[in-house]
Parts: C-alpha cells; sequence; structure tokens
C-alpha cells in the first residue's frame, strides 16, 4: 500500500513538475513577444480591414501579439481602447483616429508610457507625438479630382460631401477648392457633413436634392460617402452629375464602369499603407533607421482607364 501512495505521489509530482516547467516556458515566450494594439475609427469600412490583413500576415509570421478594436466612429471610445491597451502592456500602438485633435491628449499619455505610435490614413493635429504618420497624398487626391472634373466641364455647380474631424479629409476637401478658387465658373453651392459614411451621406444627399436640383458635381472625402450620392442620385433620377470619390474602392470602381454619374475615384492604396505600416513597427522594434512621415502617391481612376483596374480588389 505504501508503495502504491509513493508511486501516485512521483507521478504527481512529475506532473506538477511538467505544468511548471510549460508555464515558464510559456511565460517567457510572451515576454519575447511584441505587443501591437490596432484601433482604427471604423471597421465599418473594407479600407482598414485591407490594412489589417497586411499587418496580421506578419504579426502571425513572426508569432507576436495583435490586438484590434473597432471604436465606430466614437472618439470617447477610441480612447478608452487606447487606455485598454496601456493595461495590456502593448509596445506599439496603430491608429487611424476617430477625431485628428481630441485624441492627441491621451497619445501624449501613451508616449509617455514608452509606447510607440504609428498614425495611418488621418494624421493627428499634433504629428510630434507620432513617431511615424503614414498617409495617402491627400491634397493631391483633391486636386486631381478638380482637375478631371475642369477637363471634362467648363463650368459647375458642385456640392461638397465632407468630414471635418479628420485633417486626411478637409486635405481632399482644401486640395479640391485650391484647384478652382480662381475660376468663378465652378462654384460650391452646398456642402454637408457625413463623416464619411454611406448611411449619413445618402439622407444628406436627398435633402440637398430637395433643395436644389441644379448642380453637376459632386465632390465626395472618400468612396463611401460617393456611393451614398450616388444612390440618391439614381432615386431622384438625375443621371448627368459626375460623382468624385476617394480610395478606389471595389463598390466605386464598378459604379465608375458602368453607372453615368460615378466619373472618378482618387486611388489610395491600403496594402501599401498597411505593408508600411507593419514594417515600421519592426524597424523600430530592430532599432533600424526609419522615415518619420511616408506620404504614397494616389492615382486617379476614371472611365478612360477603368479597364486597368481589377474591379473586385483593392490596389
Amino acid at each position: 500500500m505504501r508503495q502504491y501512495l509513493m508511486q501516485i505521489c512521483i507521478v504527481i509530482c512529475l506532473f506538477i513538475s511538467m505544468f511548471i516547467f510549460i508555464t515558464i516556458r510559456m511565460n517567457s515566450d510572451d515576454k519575447n513577444k511584441i505587443k501591437i494594439g490596432v484601433t482604427y475609427m471604423t471597421m465599418n469600412n473594407t479600407f482598414y480591414e485591407v490594412i489589417t490583413n497586411e499587418i496580421k500576415k506578419v504579426v502571425n509570421e513572426k508569432n507576436d501579439i495583435l490586438y484590434i478594436r473597432d471604436p465606430a466612429l466614437n472618439v470617447e471610445k477610441q480612447i478608452q481602447q487606447i487606455n485598454d491597451f496601456i493595461d495590456l502592456d502593448i509596445d506599439y500602438l496603430i491608429i487611424n483616429p476617430v477625431d485628428s485633435t481630441k485624441i492627441a491628449l491621451t497619445l501624449k499619455k501613451v508616449k509617455k508610457q514608452g509606447i510607440k505610435i504609428i498614425v495611418v490614413d488621418a494624421p493627428i493635429s499634433d504629428d510630434e507625438i507620432a513617431d511615424c504618420t503614414i498617409v495617402s497624398d491627400n491634397y493631391d487626391a483633391g486636386v486631381q479630382c478638380a482637375k478631371n472634373m475642369m477637363a471634362h466641364l467648363d463650368k459647375a455647380n458642385i456640392v461638397l460631401l465632407e468630414h471635418n474631424s479628420v485633417i486626411s479629409a478637409i486635405d481632399r476637401i482644401n486640395g479640391f477648392l485650391d484647384t478652382i478658387k480662381d475660376n468663378p465658373r465652378y462654384k460650391v453651392i452646398d456642402r454637408a457633413d457625413c463623416l464619411g459614411q454611406t448611411e449619413i451621406a445618402l439622407p444628406k444627399m436627398r435633402e440637398i436634392i430637395a433643395k436644389n436640383r441644379n448642380f453637376q458635381v459632386v465632390m465626395s472625402l472618400n468612396d463611401p460617402s460617393a456611393l451614398g450620392a450616388l444612390a440618391a442620385l439614381e432615386e431622384s433620377g438625375m443621371n448627368n452629375v459626375f460623382v468624385y470619390g476617394v480610395d478606389g474602392s471595389p463598390d466605386m470602381k464598378k459604379l465608375i464602369s458602368s453607372s453615368n454619374n460615378a466619373q472618378a475615384t482618387a486611388s489610395q492604396s491600403p496594402i501599401s499603407m498597411g505593408q508600411e505600416a507593419i514594417n515600421i513597427v519592426y524597424k523600430m522594434k530592430n532599432q533600424e533607421k526609419y522615415e518619420k512621415q511616408i506620404i504614397i502617391p494616389v492615382i486617379m481612376i476614371e472611365k478612360s482607364n477603368i479597364d486597368h483596374y481589377s474591379l473586385s480588389g483593392w490596389q
């Protein structure tokens, strides 16, 4: 009986030793892994899904840890997510800000914790806070849309769909407006803030159409808002309006190839943006040199060159 009990004790001790060994090994492995927190203004846009997919590929290959959060256009929620990331002891924060100004104070707190900050798609108001900012050439996106319009129309009444709390969106509209400002034949007759969302742009556009149908162009800060405008125009039977977007999304490209109203989109590259973001993270980790600001060129996709692009994917 005593011998049997001793055998049981030995087996139990072996199990305990193995458990302790595995736990120590796992904890040791986790300490060697870097932790990356990602929060975008919204995941209700496939643009950010594409960025995330590029980040995931590399993080999974390197067996590191990735946390992804969606604040759904709520800046207070995004601030809470960032505070949660601090509690999770992340090493790197990749952020697309809901509000370029209101988020700055929280990011200063992040910086004090020694967490590196990579801003993507929309810069923050105080770009000194960010360790790296990766954006499309948003101002040029607006410039290219304006030049395309001027090449096709001698004059136009214009409606603007905006997002006034995000610097990238403001830059796009400013690029457009600066390009036409010295030419009185192009007039902005109405504008609305739609937060870059299709479901907000659609009713806003309906209201504008109800007030005044005498416009020939809609300049939208992004493709989702352009899609809202296009739906409202179709409902109203307006078939000769030039609608511009910014993104190069599959949905917008399909409409450019098939719809009278969808004129063009200044195409971003979320694939390149995601690749740049995660490459910067590992350059930081390895203490390699990196650019503090990376600006990715935009490409105009319109009816004349739409056949050169895939309608089903992003660039």
